[in-house]
């Protein structure tokens, strides 16, 4: 039924595919418009409007390696890194 289309973005200019899958899509949701920008433009414009997170180092309490959260690390409570945080999760 639909078929892929090669349209142009608005933003920087390069070619990108409009795919079926998508083109379904956009019809079950109702949408009215094809995209004007490829997906990388997109993706620029929507983080662009999000502000950027905040994040604090700590010691991470397993490793004792850095450990950069997105939250404020309050004593008493321990800290993770990714790997010891990933670990951990995995023997729960």
């Amino acid at each position: 039924m639909y078929e892929d289309k090669t349209l142009k973005c608005k933003e920087c200019g390069a070619d990108f595919i409009f795919t079926a899958g998508e083109q379904e899509f956009y019809a079950e949701k109702g949408f009215q418009n094809e995209p004007q920008r490829c997906r990388e433009c997109r993706n620029a414009r929507k983080n662009a409007a999000r502000p950027a997170r905040e994040t604090y180092t700590a010691t991470c309490a397993h490793c004792g390696g850095e450990a950069v959260v997105p939250f404020k690390p309050t004593e008493g409570r321990d800290v993770l890194c990714n790997d010891c945080f990933k670990k951990s999760k995995e023997n729960a």
